[in-house]
């Protein structure tokens, strides 16, 4: 590769390498345009100031946005696989005599599916899906009550945050839209980040984030969470390398399910 390249031609080289790779390290994008580290730095810079990537330790992520909030019958078609070991596995983490916090989500689903029957817990939640669950099992739920969110299946609002201000949790297992190092877990739902927030405030104990690999590197509109609030994250195997560096450097747990990745994938 040529060094004269222009400033404009190597950015937008490394942003096309980004759409494809999603990640890209500082060393092979300074050996991709034959550049210097320093002339690396300052290009994915330039390109984060214009929202476009983000910096991680030794690279940089593509920024993905995620403008709108899908509906609950699409989202369960994607990674469902992954969702429904993902949620087995967060299950398993909940223990006798637990109150849980469980929010909206189709793998947040799937958890209450694989809690155990006969287990002496309580699940407070603002997933109506569950409610649909539950005939199938005998442990406590309990549904915060509040408006309906057609998109998400769930409730929200003032009834539900007032119902939650008089409740504590000793864990919660809460699903997001996007994680990413810099902006944290995110919500294109305002209605539904102000739910899991308090949720997250109201947990005496860890807070356990249940995300596909597909979630890594997504920002939308709503902060729920940023990622030092998270103790733990349950993902699947598809979640790179340099995702799980970067969180494990900031003191978060990673537990990573196997898939067969036959799953419908966007």
């Amino acid at each position: 590769m040529s060094k004269t390249l222009l400033p404009t031609q190597r950015r937008e080289q490394i942003y096309e390498y980004l759409k494809v790779h999603k990640i890209a390290r500082s060393t092979a994008l300074g050996t991709m345009l034959d550049i210097s580290e320093a002339t690396v730095r300052r290009d994915l810079q330039w390109l984060e100031g214009r929202g476009l990537l983000e910096r991680i330790h030794g690279g940089a992520i593509l920024s993905q946005q995620m403008r709108y909030e899908q509906k609950y019958d699409y989202r369960t078609q994607l990674y469902a696989e992954e969702k429904q070991r993902i949620g087995a596995m967060a299950a398993t983490l909940i223990e006798d005599g637990d109150v849980v916090f469980i929010n909206s989500g189709t793998t947040t689903t799937q958890i209450i599916r694989h809690i155990p029957s006969g287990t002496n817990v309580t699940v407070i939640t603002n997933n109506l899906q569950a409610a649909l669950e539950v005939s199938k099992v005998d442990f406590e739920l309990v549904l915060i009550g509040g408006a309906f969110q057609s998109r998400s299946n769930s409730v929200a609002g003032r009834f539900a945050i007032e119902n939650l201000g008089q409740i504590y949790a000793s864990k919660s297992f809460v699903g997001v839209d996007g994680i990413s190092p810099k902006y944290g877990c995110t919500s294109p739902s305002s209605a539904a980040a102000e739910v899991t927030r308090l949720m997250i405030a109201r947990t005496r104990g860890p807070v356990t984030v249940v995300a596909d690999h597909s979630k890594w590197g997504v920002v939308s509109n709503f902060i729920v969470a940023p990622v030092d609030q998270i103790h733990r994250l349950v993902s699947d195997d598809g979640l790179n390398d340099s995702a799980r560096e970067e969180l494990i450097a900031r003191s978060v747990e990673i537990l990573v399910v196997t898939t067969n990745k036959t799953s419908l994938h966007p």
